[in-house]
């Protein structure tokens, strides 16, 4: 009978036969493998209906009463809310701040009040605010703005907008955003590809003044497209004209910057200005960028070589380097080398990968154009001189052309008018500090350089904070007295006439000032997030979590 009755598994304690239905496992007693002995009464079922899955804090203890749903940190016992994430500081620390954090951690965001029958208002549809979201993003990446900015913006409209599970991706062409509203629910994920990059940063400032007003929940859903649709609309500030006057004005000033004088300002000038109409030719017929800039390049190298044929006249002992010098200037891709090492030194590897491979083709285009040019005129008997030493003009002439180079950028750069003052100035100041480092003082110019652009990058940054803007439009500009021109100009000279050595030594020089520009500019921004408070803020600017490793781990 024992064996029996343990082989049916369940009696009645007083040795009958359950009966058939008995024979079914109660609600309870389904989820359990555990059977009690023979005798042994189960005990009370729960009261309520409370699934096997539910956890139950037992009796007797107690939660933390700091923890609150909504508001606190996961978990909610040990890290306290941040407080400047409120709405009063600028959106990129906020957001950056969240963007840093791990997903488990991001304070969710404000839910909407409900009504006295206990009902919320719906929110917008969330395709609409990720529609939205990859828009904004796409205008910024395509404006040249850095990956973590394009995430941090993308991150507080779509936070704004109340999805707190958002993923934003940046990689050079390609931007999506996943939104996950719970573990159990599917997640939506949202693609878009940038195809075509521009130069125009009065409406980088316009998408800028638009996410503001969105995290600071000014405008809705609706409101937003419709901002969106007029700045897309909006024209450039300058016209192709002004953008070639802006071309010859920055290559004549460029030519003053590497010592030379009223003839060769205007050489390089129109050196320049015949590059640039040449590379809207082709670009209108739908030629590579690659091409463009080859094109570019070829007027002024031509026009150098011509002034080194001359032996008499006007043109007899004028510096033809100056000249070539002044014209490569406007074609250096300072801007796209910049945000490369910026995404780099941010952590994004695969953007900052793609936008070096696009400087390095960039600059490649340059030496063609530029090789091409310096061989023919090698065979009709131009022998420019590698190792001339340039003629410095006097400090105050060299102050007016860095700034009046600035100038240019800026217009070439299609910024506001209310922000080309400021960069000119912050051009001035970068060139005041290198001319006395290198020149005065004998220091070596990499290192003169570094200092200067962290200057420019740390005062760019101060006037973007107050304005509430990027910090583009007061760096990238300011940068240009710093380019290296001369040195890119030389190693190719070197080069072309058959002097390898001293022309990759040029060469690595300009690398070098190169990136001592960009990691320059970076540091300087940093800085000025890092020490300085948030206009508006009522407390410091919070810690901005970053990958942390030790020896390569």
């Amino acid at each position: 009978m024992a064996g029996e009755s343990h082989g049916r598994g369940a009696w009645h304690a007083n040795g009958s036969d359950p009966g058939p239905e008995e024979h079914k496992p109660q609600s309870d007693e389904a989820h359990s493998a555990f059977t009690p002995p023979q005798g042994v009464p189960l005990p009370p079922a729960p009261e309520g209906d409370h699934p096997s899955s539910e956890f139950k804090v037992p009796e007797g203890l107690v939660t933390s009463p700091a923890y609150e749903p909504g508001k606190h940190f996961t978990p909610p016992e040990g890290i306290p809310v941040i407080g400047p994430l409120s709405r009063k500081g600028p959106w990129q620390d906020r957001m950056r701040t969240m963007v840093r954090m791990p997903l488990a951690e991001r304070p969710a965001p404000e839910r909407p009040q409900r009504d006295e029958s206990g009902e919320t208002e719906a929110g917008p549809s969330v395709p609409r605010v990720l529609d939205l979201t990859l828009r904004i993003g796409e205008l910024l990446l395509a404006g040249g703005e850095g990956a973590e900015d394009v995430e941090a913006a993308m991150f507080g409209v779509a936070h704004a907008f109340g999805l707190d599970r958002c993923e934003p991706t940046v990689t050079f062409t390609l931007i999506s955003i996943t939104h996950q509203p719970s573990l159990v629910d599917d997640p939506v994920t949202l693609s878009r590809t940038v195809r075509r990059r521009g130069t125009d940063y009065t409406r980088l400032a316009a998408v800028f003044r638009l996410v503001t007003d969105i995290t600071h929940g000014e405008v809705t859903l609706e409101e937003s497209y419709r901002r969106l649709a007029e700045i897309r609309r909006n024209r450039h500030p300058f016209s192709k004209g002004a953008l070639t006057l802006a071309s010859g004005l920055l290559a004549g000033s460029a030519s003053l910057l590497v010592g030379g004088g009223g003839l060769v300002f205007v050489l390089a000038a129109l050196g320049a200005m015949l590059g640039d109409r040449l590379a809207w030719f082709f670009a209108g017929r739908g030629l590579p960028e690659f091409y463009q800039f080859v094109a570019a390049a070829m007027p002024p190298a031509g026009i150098g070589v011509i002034v080194a044929l001359a032996d008499s006249g006007p043109m007899a002992g004028l510096r033809e380097g100056a000249v070539i010098t002044g014209g490569l200037f406007a074609l250096i891709p300072g801007r796209a080398l910049v945000a490369a090492v910026h995404d780099g030194l941010t952590g994004f590897y695969i953007t900052a990968s793609a936008r070096l491979l696009e400087v390095i083709y960039l600059i490649v285009g340059i030496v063609c154009g530029v090789l091409i040019v310096l061989y023919v005129g090698s065979e009709l008997g131009a022998a420019p001189d590698p190792e001339a030493q340039p003629h410095l003009q006097p400090p105050g002439i060299q102050l007016m052309a860095a700034m009046l180079l600035a100038l240019a950028f800026c217009v070439l750069l299609q910024q506001e008018r209310h922000t080309v003052l400021l960069a000119t100035l912050n051009g001035g100041v970068a060139w005041t500090v290198y001319a006395a480092m290198d020149h005065v003082g004998g220091i070596d110019p990499v290192a003169s350089t570094f200092a200067a652009a962290g200057l420019v990058g740390l005062f760019g940054q101060l006037a973007s904070r107050y304005q509430f803007a990027s910090s583009l439009p007061y760096i990238t500009a300011a940068i240009g007295p710093l380019l290296p021109g001369s040195a890119t100009y030389f190693g190719l000279l070197n080069i072309a006439q058959g002097n390898m050595d001293p022309g990759m030594a040029h060469i690595a020089r300009a690398i070098a000032l190169a990136l001592a520009i960009a990691i320059g500019v970076n540091l300087g921004g940093e800085l000025a997030r890092l020490f300085m408070k948030t206009p508006g803020a009522e407390s410091p600017l919070p810690g901005r979590r970053a990958a942390k490793r030790t020896r390569g781990f």
